[in-house]
């Protein structure tokens, strides 16, 4: 039973993660870049420590910030937020609970 409540937890992982349009725009790509933004060769956002990302991070410009999963920052705002489709279906989230 453990074993498939884990494979459930995982089954939704990768669901919410194909939500993810790599725009960026959470990592700051429309401001102060964290360092380990980086654009592939398709024009696609990734990190380049994504299983390893939480925690303090630094951005271009040196500022210091805390990197969360995406959950809890929906609710605030960012540059470029309007781009994020975890954002565009918050809503639709909520009205399923």
């Amino acid at each position: 039973m453990f074993k498939d409540y884990i494979r459930y937890l995982k089954e939704k992982e990768d669901e919410l993660e194909k939500l993810c349009r790599r725009c960026g725009a959470c990592c700051g790509a429309e401001d102060d870049p964290c360092i380990h933004l980086k654009k592939d060769t398709s024009g696609k956002y990734y990190c380049d420590i994504y299983p390893h990302r939480f925690g303090e991070q630094v951005t271009v410009s040196g500022e210091k910030f805390r990197c969360v999963p995406i959950r809890d920052i929906l609710h605030t705002r960012w540059k470029g937020d309007y781009k994020c489709a975890y954002k565009n279906n918050f809503s639709q989230w909520i009205k399923k609970k």
